[in-house]
């Protein structure tokens, strides 16, 4: 059987902590969820030239034809996120992990499949919801601008 592939850079992102979140307010977690994906996500991964391929509760997993285009969107939302968070007691905030890979995708109608969708799920920090940094963030922060105290967890790692 023949297998459509691509080159993608595949965008993974959640929310840190959120089934502590919706256990203490389920029903105004939603709402701030909601209204930040509205509000901002949504908006950055169209700006960046990304299609969502998929949504899970407090998941996306985005495709992105350009590295640089999915490293520039994370920058933008997470540099977005302490302003949205301005007044909201730490234990209430939506903090998002997000996660980027390169790699090589199988595609099926619109839905993607494979090791590179895998290592981009699997590429997002923990605890903290952008604490590392790998060779993406040095192909890229001269292409976005990046400062160096923004750090982004990404990967071009392919499984051995």
């Amino acid at each position: 059987m023949s297998q459509t592939r691509r080159l993608a850079a595949i965008l993974a992102a959640d929310v840190a902590g959120y089934s502590r979140l919706m256990g203490a307010d389920e029903e105004g977690t939603l709402e701030r969820l909601k209204a930040l994906r509205h509000e901002l996500v949504d908006p950055k991964i169209a700006e960046h030239k990304g299609r969502i391929v998929k949504t899970t509760g407090d998941g996306l997993l985005v495709e992105f034809a350009s590295v640089v285009d999915a490293v520039r969107c994370a920058v933008a939302v997470q540099q977005a996120m302490p302003e949205r968070n301005a007044g909201v007691a730490a234990e209430s905030r939506i903090e998002l992990r997000i996660g980027i890979n390169l790699g090589d995708v199988i595609v099926e109608g619109d839905d993607l499949y494979g090791d590179g969708v895998n290592i981009a799920g699997e590429s997002k920090p923990w605890p903290m919801p952008a604490e590392c940094s790998s060779p993406i963030r040095s192909m890229t922060r001269c292409a976005i601008g990046c400062p160096s105290s923004l750090r982004i967890w990404a990967s071009s790692r392919s499984r051995t």
